[in-house]
C-alpha cells in the first residue's frame, strides 16, 4: 500500500473549503514563502520541534541523546591531548533551542525523553488506510455541511502517488475532495492527479516573476503555465490569494492577479487571505528565521476593499476561508 509522510490531520476546518472538513497535511514543499504559516511542512522529512515555553530547562533531552553521548565520549577519549572540545557548545543538543547538534539523526531519542513535552517529531510515514480511518471518523460532519477532505500541506504534488491514492480512496467512499497547492509541480503529476479531486485550491502569490522569485525561491512562470492546463481539463478552481503588506498588496499586483483570475476558464470563486503572523512564533520552533517582524496583517476595511477590485473584473470573490 502506498505511503506517505504526513505532519498534522485536522479535524473541523472550516477555511479549507466549502463546509466542514479534515486537512490532512503532506510534508515538504518546494517553495519558501517569506510569510508561510505551515514552516514545519517545508522540509520533506521528518524533523524535532521545540516548544520553548514548554521547556523547563530539565536537561533530559541532553542525556537521551545518542549523537550527544558520542560527541562527549569522544572529548572525554581525548581529554588529555585536547583539554579543550573539539566542538563548539552549538553542536549540543540544548535543552531550550530549535537547532538540533549538527549530527542529529532525529531518531527521536530526545522527543521521548522530554517530560513536557517541548520537543515535538514533525512528521510521521502512514499508509492510505491510516489516514483513511482518521477522514471517515468526521464522516456525518461532511454530510451534512457540504465538506468533506483536503489536501494541503507543504505542498501535496510532492508526493503524487500517495495524493493520488488517497484521493482515489476518498472517492471509493464518496467524500467529497479538495487539493490545496500552490501550483509547483511537474505538470504531468498535476493533471494525473486532476480528474480524482473534486476542487483545487489553487495558490497566487504574484504575478511579478522577480517578486515572486524573491519572496518564495521560484519562480512563477511553471505555476501560471500549471494553472492554464489544470484551467483546461479541470472546471471548479477556486484561487486563493494571501494578502501579504508590502509584497503583494499595492494596486498593480492587486490588478494583475484579478485579471489572471477573471481570464482563467475553470475558476469558480477567489478567497484573498489576509496575512496572519501565526508562521513567526512557529519559525522560531524548527530553527528558521523569521522574515516577516514587524509586519501588521491588513485591516478589514483594506481587505473589504481588495475584494472590491477583485469583483471589479467580474470576479467571485470571498474574504478569508
Amino acid at each position: 500500500m502506498e505511503t506517505g509522510l504526513v505532519f498534522n490531520i485536522q479535524r473541523y476546518s472550516i477555511h479549507d473549503g466549502p463546509g466542514i472538513r479534515t486537512t490532512v497535511f503532506l510534508k515538504g514543499c518546494p517553495l519558501d514563502c517569506w510569510w508561510c504559516h505551515n514552516p514545519e511542512g517545508q522540509e520533506a522529512e521528518p524533523e524535532v520541534v521545540v516548544i520553548e515555553g514548554r521547556c523547563v530547562q530539565c536537561g533530559e533531552c541532553r542525556v537521551a541523546c545518542p549523537q550527544e553521548k558520542g560527541v562527549r565520549n569522544l572529548f572525554l577519549e581525548n581529554a588529555e591531548k585536547a583539554p579543550k572540545p573539539h566542538f563548539p557548545e552549538k553542536r549540543f543538543l540544548t535543552p531550550f533551542s530549535a537547532e538540533p547538534p549538527l549530527r542529529c539523526t532525529r531518531c527521536g531519542a530526545c522527543v521521548e525523553a522530554c517530560p513536557t513535552g517541548a520537543r515535538q517529531m514533525v512528521g510521521r510515514r502512514m499508509t492510505v488506510a491510516e489516514v483513511m480511518a482518521e477522514v471517515v471518523k468526521d464522516r456525518i460532519f461532511y454530510e451534512e455541511s457540504g465538506g468533506g477532505v483536503t489536501f494541503s500541506g507543504g505542498e501535496p504534488l510532492v508526493q503524487p502517488k500517495f495524493l493520488a491514492a488517497l484521493l482515489d480512496a476518498c472517492r471509493a467512499e464518496k467524500i467529497h475532495t479538495a487539493v490545496d497547492t500552490c501550483g509547483f509541480a511537474p505538470q504531468a503529476d498535476l493533471l494525473a492527479v486532476a480528474p480524482r479531486a473534486d476542487l483545487f485550491l489553487y495558490d497566487l502569490k504574484s504575478m511579478d516573476e522577480a517578486r515572486h522569485r524573491l519572496y518564495t525561491g521560484i519562480s512563477n512562470v511553471s505555476i501560471l503555465e500549471n494553472l492554464q492546463a489544470l484551467s483546461r481539463v479541470h472546471k471548479n478552481i477556486w484561487i486563493r490569494v494571501p494578502i501579504i503588506p508590502g509584497v503583494n498588496d499595492n494596486a498593480e499586483q492587486l490588478e494583475a492577479l484579478a485579471r489572471c483570475a477573471a481570464a482563467t476558464s475553470g475558476v469558480r470563486q477567489v478567497n484573498v487571505l489576509p496575512y496572519h503572523e501565526a508562521g513567526a512564533y512557529k519559525s522560531s520552533r524548527v530553527g528558521k528565521p523569521c522574515r516577516m517582524e514587524n509586519v501588521v496583517p491588513p485591516s478589514a476595511e483594506f481587505m473589504k476593499n481588495v475584494a472590491a477590485k477583485f469583483r471589479g473584473f467580474g470576479v467571485n470573490v470571498k474574504v478569508g476561508g
